[in-house]
């Protein structure tokens, strides 16, 4: 049986680099091959922190489940059989499966199938998740693929394509604003979920002159999220500086819950690529990434 732990993606994006090539020195501590000594040391079930993990059936405490549910802490299976979908032959592509096992059904009682399919093509990652309802009864879950976006530095980033939208600030307790400002900057931590938004956003990083095009289908939200220096220092498994160089915004499904009936199956789709170019090199007008 092939195995693998929840999919991460290496393209852009961020990796904490504390949960890599790791060796011991002469006191028995674990270092990072950069020589800076670990917070803590990952290893499954516990998700490390980077690349595209999914919330699955619960996004972040919208809910009574561990935050963020346990999709993103299980070992997912390749998928053989992903049918009804076509066979990508111009992509390298992987399909992948999750099922619904006893111990979950004693958190979550519903059976269900989560498969993904993530396709790389040229500055393209594609991911295609899928949720089926296997029980004899409806459920309702929330969703959300949270992108760890690699950045050179976080006080020159923007995020487009959310302005005017209402959001829960959940550094509020969840308290619902509507964004006042011409895009997203960060100067402090965020924690944002944004309701009802564009199929695209753009994130430009304006030191690398790189600009990340996120597109989306099914999933309604989008969650921006930096913990700034505070909250870096009191999480185990990312550097104290690291908040430095991350972002994340997700494709997510957050205020409207998703209800499937037995045998129903929910699509999404996530498309993130690349510009090589930024808004203030003045070779692109984000207005034309967000609209055409």
């Amino acid at each position: 049986m092939n195995t693998c732990m929840i999919p991460h993606v290496r393209l852009p994006l961020f990796y904490n680099e504390h949960s890599f090539q790791l060796t011991k020195d002469h006191k028995g501590l674990f270092k990072a091959y950069n020589g800076v000594e670990c917070k803590d040391l990952w290893k499954p079930p516990k998700a490390f922190r980077g690349g595209i993990p999914i919330s699955f059936p619960q996004f972040g405490t919208f809910g009574s489940l561990e935050r963020h549910g346990f999709a993103r802490n299980r070992v997912w299976l390749l998928d053989d059989s992903p049918s009804p979908l076509p066979a990508a032959n111009s992509q390298s592509t992987v399909d992948l499966i999750l099922k619904s096992t006893e111990e979950d059904l004693k958190i979550w009682p519903h059976r269900f199938e989560v498969r993904l399919r993530i396709s790389l093509s040229a500055g393209k990652l594609t991911l295609i998740p899928r949720v089926r309802n296997i029980d004899n009864k409806p459920f309702s879950f929330t969703f959300s693929l949270r992108n760890y976006l690699s950045v050179s530095d976080i006080s020159e980033v923007r995020v487009e394509g959310l302005e005017t939208l209402d959001y829960f600030d959940n550094l509020q307790r969840g308290e619902r604003y509507t964004e006042q400002a011409d895009a997203i900057t960060f100067d402090s931590e965020t924690d944002r979920v944004y309701l009802s938004t564009p199929t695209k956003t753009a994130i430009i990083d304006h030191e690398k002159k790189r600009t990340y095009v996120l597109q989306k289908e099914g999933m309604a939200d989008a969650v921006v999220w930096n913990p700034w220096d505070k909250k870096a220092k009191s999480l185990p498994d990312l550097g104290d500086e690291d908040y430095k160089k991350m972002l994340c915004v997700d494709s997510a499904a957050v205020e409207t819950p998703i209800i499937l009936k037995p045998s129903e199956e929910w699509r999404g789709r996530q498309e993130l690529s690349t510009v090589s170019s930024s808004y203030c090199s003045g070779q692109l007008d984000p207005r034309k990434v967000l609209y055409g």
